[in-house]
């Protein structure tokens, strides 16, 4: 194992009617005035949201609803949730909903706690964080792993940038998984939650840093366990076994225990935080839409690595097989493998050359570890994709 410092605080409360002790941990770990923030109307018309507002005021809680969220979620709303915030004096802030809703309460977190603060300029790494509310987490949608990793992802509408902060602060205080929720979702949000739960343990187990056998049985142990259980779970989202092993893997493959010893790669992150920034698509979506084009192209750079991942995780031959197998994956869950599926169409030159400058910031950085990729390498990847 090569050196590493690992620290994930967020309690998990994991089960049937798991929610039900939201208002507890809630105490227990500081709150007594609640910001609650949550996506459309799921949460509503589930009755979800009733039932937490009954548990808050039982335990005799203080607390206002923030409803809005949307995919990709926005600054200009986050923003609005910190005015809220603030006016209401709220020590904690929850999500209940998926990713998006959970970035954006640790965004509104971070800005309730530093008021005179600009807060892009903490995403802009121009200001450091250094304090930040208690966060709570009700999963709805087993997908980003937000509920306890280090990261949070959020979109500024104004200028199409779509950045990700990491940060020990956003590490939630807690976390309340129950299956059951997200038995109602349609196929393809489970789809893109699988995938982008597939995703965040493939950018850490492609990486250049190797000889870490423990984190490499764990990340293929997931990631089996990932493909056993995704395409039941978008067959039926109400298979509670099936959903219970992705909601589960989900928070495992971001909390960082699936990368332990080496470096995040994450480049196909990058590369599809861009497309999603400019066509606002589903963020698990430009992931299986990038992933074959990234993988040949940095192929050789370690073919060991690929076939080792092609033996251990597909039990097939060969890196092209691995390779193969994954699209092959993405494609029987109904996830789009390049643009023309992910509904962008065949882009012009200038389209590609815009997301290239987008996904490294003006040609002002490179992404990736497993290969360090500039703006050509990602132009070409672009390219490979835009069919």
């Amino acid at each position: 194992m090569k050196d590493f410092t690992y620290h994930c605080p967020t309690e998990v409360i994991f089960g049937l009617d798991a929610e039900l002790k939201t208002a507890e941990a809630a105490v227990r770990h500081g709150g007594s005035r609640l910001l609650v923030v949550y996506g459309g109307g799921s949460a509503v018309k589930s009755g979800l949201l009733d039932r937490l507002c009954r548990s808050f005021q039982e335990a005799g809680l203080v607390f206002r609803l923030l409803g809005g969220v949307r995919p990709n979620p926005r600054l200009g709303f986050v923003r609005e949730g910190i005015e809220t915030a603030v006016d209401m004096e709220a020590d904690m802030v929850i999500g209940v909903g998926g990713g998006s809703v959970i970035d954006t309460a640790k965004a509104i977190a971070h800005g309730a706690a530093n008021p005179g603060c600009d807060l892009w300029d903490f995403w802009l790494l121009k200001t450091p964080l250094t304090k930040s509310l208690p966060v709570g987490a009700v999963v709805t949608i087993p997908a980003a792993g937000s509920e306890m990793s280090d990261s949070a992802v959020i979109t500024n509408e104004e200028t199409c940038e779509k950045r990700g902060l990491s940060s020990q602060l956003n590490r939630p205080a807690f976390a309340v998984l129950n299956p059951a929720l997200a038995s109602t979702l349609p196929a393809y949000q489970v789809a893109c939650g699988v995938t982008d739960t597939l995703m965040h343990t493939l950018d850490r187990y492609f990486t250049s840093v190797t000889g870490n056998d423990l984190t490499d049985e764990i990340a293929e142990g997931l990631m089996r366990t990932v493909i056993r259980n995704g395409g039941r779970a978008v067959k039926n989202p109400a298979d509670y076994d099936a959903m219970s092993e992705i909601m589960w893997s989900a928070a495992v493959s971001h909390n960082g225990l699936t990368g332990l010893g080496g470096a995040k790669d994450f480049a196909c992150h990058q590369l599809g935080h861009a497309v999603s920034a400019l066509y606002d698509k589903a963020h698990g979506a430009t992931l299986s839409a990038l992933w074959e084009s990234w993988s040949r192209y940095v192929l050789p750079i370690n073919p060991d690595r690929f076939r080792r991942y092609a033996k251990n995780v597909w039990g097939v031959e060969g890196a092209e097989a691995g390779i193969g197998a994954t699209v092959s994956f993405f494609r029987e869950i109904g996830m789009p493998c390049c643009f023309s599926q992910l509904g962008i169409g065949v882009l012009p030159d200038e389209a590609l050359n815009r997301l290239a400058d987008t996904c490294t910031y003006g040609k002002t950085r490179t992404i990736g570890n497993f290969m360090v990729l500039d703006y050509d390498d990602i132009r070409r990847i672009y390219a490979s994709a835009n069919r």
